[in-house]
């Protein structure tokens, strides 16, 4: 049974990396989606990044952006290997999540987002 719930696990859980590792393999070809709001992105982001929101603003709080997954389509292919980042990494995680639900094969999430990107001194721009 154990044997069932990794498989299980390992198909619909999104491989989160160090951020160390993810500015590796963007160095190596990988793309950056950054999952944050508009806002967020135009305050700073990794260089050659593309914002995709996957949540927006709402009043005092946050609401997800129906239309994640086509905005994604259309800067990336469901093949293409792809860095999946936010500002701490709970959205990433959840974007991920949905992105390899609907068929993305190479993305993985950052660990600790933005935040451990700028905290390890990786490139950025406003």
């Amino acid at each position: 049974m154990a044997t069932a719930g990794g498989n299980m696990e390992c198909a619909a859980v999104p491989k989160s990396v160090p951020v160390g590792e993810a500015h590796e393999l963007l160095q190596a070809g990988h793309r950056y989606l950054d999952v944050r709001t508009v806002e967020e992105f135009s305050a700073g982001h990794a260089v050659g990044a593309i914002n995709v929101p996957y949540m927006f603003k709402v009043g005092s709080g946050m609401t997800k952006n129906p239309n994640f997954v086509e905005g994604v389509l259309s800067h990336f292919g469901k093949d293409d290997e792809v860095v999946v980042g936010c500002q701490s990494g709970k959205r990433s995680l959840m974007a991920t999540t949905d992105l390899i639900s609907a068929g993305f094969t190479g993305v993985k999430d950052i660990a600790g987002g933005y935040t451990a990107w700028t905290q390890n001194g990786f490139p950025t721009k406003l």
